[in-house]
């Protein structure tokens, strides 16, 4: 079967939404909020070979934009970092690492969707999460929050490895994130409780079935039309359940759907005259 692509209608309408244009590009934190509180959720820095809203893309303000191999001496790539560690230190919006070590910055409206599908009941800790993971968040349930290696020495892991991987267990359950980052004396991360910087949205509940459409419906919004397998390489949804989302939206009348695993905005003519 031949790879369905974007049509360039949609691919306008994306350089408009996920700001893949010079005129509006991210230069502050500010913007990045902004970016971020539009699109309902993006990735940090992914860039034009993946698809979905990317502040590092943003950032540059342009379609084709690339991650060099030394993103050390990348001017755009420097800048869209910078900016990554002071919206994380400003709390307005999520971040961390979900699913498939997905560093994702979420809107606050966007956050019970996406706690609906991967966050973590406390009942189910025990369970889910390794001894480690459940070690680390002991500790910090204790002091609320802590920096890498004090984290690290309290909850007496010694192997570093085992202690990144507990972490991004952690995130990827929506129970702790980075609350700040420092580059001296030494570069370490702030590490927090995730319900403690965003109680309301972490304790608000959402149907499964409500998140799934939500989800889509934030991810159609910016994308103009969503090609087969899209919404879950963006999501780390499965493709059963990215399909659940946008066929809701198309129960409710919000995207049509030309063809099997194709979804387009039901008004996307005026939504991209508006973008």
């Amino acid at each position: 079967m031949a790879r369905i692509e974007p049509s360039t209608e949609a691919e306008e309408h994306r350089d408009a939404h996920w700001q893949r244009e010079e005129t509006r590009r991210v230069e502050t934190a500010f913007d990045a909020e902004r970016f971020v509180e539009r699109t309902g959720f993006a990735s940090c820095l992914t860039d034009a070979r993946r698809p979905g809203a990317s502040l590092y893309v943003a950032v540059c303000g342009r379609r084709d934009a690339v991650m060099p191999r030394n993103v050390q001496k990348d001017p755009e790539a420097s800048h869209t970092w910078g900016l990554k560690d002071e919206v994380v230190r400003r709390g307005n919006v999520y971040y961390g690492k979900l699913t498939g070590a997905r560093t994702t910055f979420i809107a606050r409206r966007m956050i019970p969707c996406f706690h609906a599908l991967w966050g973590m009941r406390r009942a189910d800790e025990a369970r889910r999460l390794s001894r480690t993971a459940q070690r680390i968040l002991h500790v910090l349930r204790r002091e609320w929050e802590m920096a890498t290696s004090d984290l690290r020495e309290d909850a007496g892991v010694k192997d570093r490895a085992a202690f990144t991987r507990a972490l991004d267990e952690l995130q990827a359950a929506m129970l702790v994130i980075p609350s700040e980052v420092y580059y001296l004396p030494k570069f370490t991360y702030v590490w927090s409780l995730a319900v403690g910087r965003f109680p309301d949205e972490l304790r608000r509940r959402v149907r499964r079935d409500a998140a799934l459409r939500d989800i889509a419906r934030a991810f159609l919004t910016g994308a103009g039309m969503t090609v087969p397998g899209e919404l879950a390489r963006v999501t780390g949804l499965s493709r059963p359940a990215a399909g659940l989302g946008n066929r809701a939206l198309v129960a409710e009348g919000f995207a049509t759907s030309p063809s099997r695993g194709v979804y387009v905005l039901a008004n996307f003519k005026r939504a991209d005259d508006e973008g």
